[in-house]
């Protein structure tokens, strides 16, 4: 597979499906939520923001590097916001997960946690990818646990990396898990 053509994925709890311009509207109540991707450059609280981050995905997509989903949590029969394989380097078998957001309603109720594993699983396995990359706010304490917890190495941080929508310039922690990891952790 070399290329970035849109497919779903689905476990007991979430149903990860292709975002597109048809199906985005599901997630205007959540991205409006008030400093939801604080940690993150994205603007989606309006819709014209979010319909504009959706059309940059997409556009993502159509050069290869990007694969976006829209999240449907199966437990509360709801949209729950979003994520992709993103920055998808087919020749070097490397692609980051990230631009992840659910509503609060969402959080700490572990589907955050199921995404990831049908991701991780996914790109491990049909994708044949050799390592995935996490890139999180070093302030943004939940998300890097979280990145942790699934078995996220941290491999470095990049001091003053990423201006945010209020001019902070924010430092990101890298953070890495390799295919021979990932098989290891499964056999256990």
């Amino acid at each position: 597979m070399d290329a970035c053509i849109p497919f779903s994925l689905e476990n007991e709890r979430v149903l990860l499906s292709p975002l597109h311009l048809d199906n985005f509207h599901h997630l205007y109540p959540i991205a409006e939520q008030e400093k939801l991707v604080q940690y993150s450059p994205s603007d989606i609280e309006s819709k014209e923001g979010l319909k504009k981050y959706v059309e940059t995905a997409l556009k993502q997509q159509r050069q290869n590097s990007s694969i976006p989903f829209i999240v449907f949590d199966k437990m509360t029969h709801s949209y729950a916001g979003c994520t992709r394989y993103m920055n998808i380097h087919w020749k070097n078998r490397v692609l980051h997960i990230g631009s992840t957001w659910i509503g609060r309603e969402f959080q700490g109720r572990g589907l955050n946690g199921q995404m990831k594993l049908l991701m991780l699983d996914h790109a491990f396995g049909a994708m044949g990818f050799e390592k995935v990359e996490f890139r999180v706010d070093e302030r943004n304490a939940r998300s890097r646990k979280a990145v942790e917890k699934l078995g996220g190495v941290l491999e470095g941080i990049l001091r003053k990396d990423v201006y945010l929508l209020d001019g902070f310039k924010r430092n990101t922690c890298c953070y890495g898990i390799l295919h021979e990891e990932w098989e290891e952790r499964n056999t256990k």
